[in-house]
């Protein structure tokens, strides 16, 4: 009897050690499956794409291992912790998108920037060898990246229109088969209805500058994006509902993934 429960111990045992090296081997796996999942998304890989809001129209973009900044404001400060550019894109001629302090603060070196001719006009002439100008439908090749410029504008087109069409750029940049659209700010022109492939889109909302909700979603339905990023959507009375946009948007395609990112830091 006494050997009985000798061998009863010893088989819990075992079944006990046995589990626990089941389990461990389980977590093991758990932990590798992560560090893939992980290594598919690492800056190595061509096809990521990442979007830090830093503001308003202000972020930096890394894709693949490039960094890339849109529309630098803030200072240098706004930037802190950040990996510095390796170009700049700047759609238009206002203040939420050309800061010439915060570009001189950046020490930006010989960093090549993209702009529409309105924006170089503004620039001082010093500035003037890292300028790449782009017009609307011009492109450039940069480091890998196509980048072509996309009109941004006000409707019904007027001279003095916030936005004039012509003067500043949206822009698509692609590599690699991914297709980015930062819109600038605009309008539901046709130039964005037309748009195909698009992988990840920014779209502005907020009047009286750019557009309403309804008008935001209306196009993005248009040209169906993969993943779009509302952005731009502080106008004079406040916040556009950006909620709302991604309902509107889900509800007439489910398949366009729509993800609100913190684009106005408390500080503001």
């Amino acid at each position: 009897m006494k050997q009985l429960i000798t061998l009863l111990s010893l088989g819990f045992l075992m079944i006990g050690c046995k589990n626990e090296k089941k389990q461990t081997s389980e977590e093991l796996t758990s932990s590798q499956v992560g560090v893939v999942s992980e290594n598919r998304k690492t800056p190595s890989d061509s096809t990521f794409i990442n979007i830090d809001p830093v503001s308003h129209a202000t972020a930096v973009i890394t894709w693949g291992n490039i960094v890339f900044y849109t529309d630098p404001t803030g200072g240098a400060e706004a930037f802190n912790g950040k990996s510095k550019p390796e170009f700049i894109l700047i759609s238009d001629i206002h203040s939420d998108h050309l800061d010439l302090e915060t570009l001189k603060e950046l020490t930006l070196g010989d960093t090549k920037i993209i702009v529409p001719q309105a924006v170089k006009e503004l620039l001082p002439k010093e500035m003037s060898t890292q300028l790449i100008v782009l017009n609307n439908g011009e492109t450039t090749d940069l480091m890998g990246f196509k980048i072509e410029a996309i009109p941004m504008y006000n409707l019904p087109e007027s001279p003095d229109a916030f936005h004039t069409k012509g003067r500043g750029n949206g822009y698509l940049i692609e590599k690699d088969g991914k297709r980015l659209y930062l819109a600038g700010d605009t309008e539901d022109i046709p130039e964005m209805r037309n748009l195909k492939n698009i992988d990840v889109a920014l779209i502005p909302m907020n009047l009286p500058y750019t557009m309403t909700v309804e008008q935001a979603a209306d196009a993005v339905l248009a040209f169906k994006p993969k993943l779009v990023y509302p952005y731009h959507f502080r106008g004079t009375d406040g916040f556009a509902d950006v909620e709302k946009f991604k309902e509107l948007v889900n509800k007439g395609n489910k398949d366009i993934e729509v993800k609100l990112l913190n684009w106005y830091p408390k500080k503001e």
